[in-house]
């Protein structure tokens, strides 16, 4: 199962890593045990977010309980990573805005204990290199065997439909071996319209597909054409899933044109 927290979406690009690597620091992860402040986080707010949210769960028995797996889905507002959380069991890692642990005084140490108490890492998305430290942190976790957790649009859907994917997600599974499995938030965007203010409370579906796996195209990372064949194929499903209108346009630049 798994278990993600909540910020972000996260943008991941093609871009080769190789030659820079080695300059990015390791960014260091909470555990998972039982002890842990995502177990603390999730036993304290875990039962208030259910009683909020009443998330209706739909193919749980696809996530794997071990080893790695990325989590891909659609993104329609900010409580969709709040509320994968509250459904799963295992926890989902996943690369946040490094503005939301670099706050100042007590409001922003606070905010840096939860975010990346239940698994937000933090990583300059903005930056030069900002596409090549999501990609290798990743990769990094999911070698380790880890959860992580990826919305292939790149950002909140601006309309209620689904956009097109970007390619990290087929880079990551191809460089890994890690399955997909793909998921769908529904009516999210119905607590909170917009992404912003507080969402009222209401019923919300998360529903799960069968993994994904991808091992045919072994070794092929570097090819564009596969690697927007297997992006393709991750948002197919999901549009099954969800039941969204399809838009085979990037999401930013529905946005920009907003």
């Amino acid at each position: 199962m798994c278990n993600p927290p909540g910020v972000a979406s996260i943008v991941l690009t093609c871009t080769d890593f190789r030659t820079t690597h080695q300059a990015q620091q390791p960014i260091p992860l909470t555990t998972e045990g039982p002890l842990s402040r995502f177990a603390f986080i999730k036993a304290v707010l875990g039962p208030i977010m259910r009683l909020m949210f009443r998330p209706r769960v739909e193919g749980a028995e696809h996530i794997p309980t071990s080893g790695p797996v990325i989590m891909a889905g659609n993104h329609l507002t900010f409580i969709d990573s709040i509320v994968l959380p509250v459904v799963c069991d295992r926890q989902v890692f996943f690369i946040g805005k490094d503005e939301y642990v670099t706050g100042k005084g007590l409001k922003g140490r606070l905010m840096a204990w939860f975010f990346t108490g239940v698994g937000m890492v933090p990583v300059d998305r903005d930056g030069a290199n900002g596409g090549v430290a999501a990609l290798m942190t990743g990769r990094r976790m999911l070698e380790e065997g880890r959860m992580f957790g990826i919305y292939p649009e790149g950002t909140r859907s601006p309309d209620g439909r689904l956009y097109r994917g970007r390619t990290g997600i087929a880079r990551l599974t191809l460089m890994t071996g890690a399955p997909v499995v793909p998921f769908a938030m529904i009516g999210t965007d119905k607590l909170q319209p917009g992404g912003t203010g507080m969402p009222r409370p209401g019923r919300v579906t998360v529903r799960f597909g069968a993994p994904m796996e991808f091992s045919r195209y072994e070794g092929m990372d570097r090819d564009r054409y596969v690697l927007r064949a297997v992006t393709d194929s991750v948002m197919t499903e999901v549009m099954r899933l969800s039941g969204q209108e399809y838009v085979d346009m990037y999401a930013t630049k529905a946005k920009a044109a907003a």
